[in-house]
Order: C-alpha cells, then structure tokens, then sequence
C-alpha cells in the first residue's frame, strides 16, 4: 500500500504532524485532496504518563485523555489511517520510502516522519547518525542528527528523537512545522493553515 506521508509514532509530535497534514483537506486545494497518510502507534508515547497543567489554553488533563481527544481530532478530518504496530525497517527504494512492520506489513511513501521517541532507536535500514540527547534530564536518551528537522531528503525527525525536551508543547510543535514543510512541498509554495470563525 502506498501513502504519502508514513508517520512512525503516535505521541504529541506524531500526532500533531497528522493532525496538521490531515486538516489541508477541504479546503479547495487540489494538491491536498486524496492524500493518504498513516501513523504507526505502538501506545508507548511518554504522554500516556503524563498529568499536563501548563499547556497554554487547556485545562489540567491526562496524558491519556489528550492522546485520545488528538487521535479523533485526526479521525474527523479523515484521510489517516492507523496501525497498532512497531516499524522494524525504513529503505529507501528508487526514491521510495519501504517501510515495514514487525509483522512483516510492507508500505511504501514518499515521506517519513520519526516519531518515536528518544528511549531507543532500533529501526533497520537507514543510516542515521543517533546520538546522546543534549536535553534529556535523563542519561542514555537518543536524538537523531538533522538539520531543521530533515534527516536526508523527505525523511524528518521530530519530537524528543529530533533532540527537543520532552515538554508537551516543544513535541507537538515540530509535529506542526514539518507537516507545513510537507504540505508546502506538496503545494510548491509556502503554505500556512488558520481557521477563523464564521461570522453571525
């Protein structure tokens, strides 16, 4: 199966990615519509733990609760589709992402985003530089090297993996920029998305 964007984790920045990605539908933007993309989520994310009390605008909510409200965010927009497994190997073939799952589900892109957090990086198949995490309170936290978020052409990492702290709002955030440097991509010029309310 063939997406445009495969996501590879399904915490804040994963989702926020999605999030972003999935909302350029609807808008009469032609590059937009029929894009399909996929999250693998494993519901390993940190943010399952987490209590949030300084998020700017929510009110005190778990972890939990924010992954779910986020995950049908996602849904209502459409075009997602998720999968409850872990990717074992990224290859990039004749300029295609191959991704494959530890069940041995093969899909394919033409981009990736690491969204997998700075516990480990155990993905086969691509030649990354991980190192320590400089921001991790915690010793023996990874990042992956990258400049302004992109590893090698259309291969992002984002999140504490991309060497961000772990705050709620740090992650999502560059969940949010690399789906508009996708979606720009897509639209070949820059794109930003806001809503505004409907007048009356």
């Amino acid at each position: 199966m063939k997406y445009d964007v495969i996501i590879v984790g399904g915490g804040a920045s994963g989702l926020a990615c999605a999030l972003t990605l999935a909302s350029s539908r609807g808008r009469g933007w032609q590059w937009a519509e029929g894009r399909k993309y996929l999250v693998f989520d494993t519901g390993s994310s940190d943010l399952n733990k987490a209590y949030l009390k300084n998020v700017p605008g929510l009110e005190p909510i778990r972890g939990k609760e924010l992954i779910e409200k986020i995950k049908k965010q996602v849904h209502d927009w459409g075009g997602v589709d998720m999968l409850e497994e872990e990717v074992s190997r990224i290859e990039r073939k004749d300029g295609i992402f191959e991704v494959e799952s530890l069940s041995g589900k093969v899909f394919k892109a033409d981009y990736v985003v690491l969204a997998c957090g700075f516990h480990a990086f155990n993905i086969k198949g691509l030649n990354l530089e991980v190192v320590e995490n400089p921001k991790s309170p915690k010793p023996g936290r990874v990042m992956i090297k990258h400049k302004d978020f992109e590893v090698e052409p259309n291969l992002f990492v984002v999140g504490t993996l991309a060497g961000l702290s772990s705050h709620f709002t740090s992650c999502a955030g560059s969940g949010v920029e690399v789906a508009i440097e996708i979606l720009s991509r897509f639209a070949g010029k820059r794109i930003v998305i806001h809503d505004v309310p409907e007048e009356g």
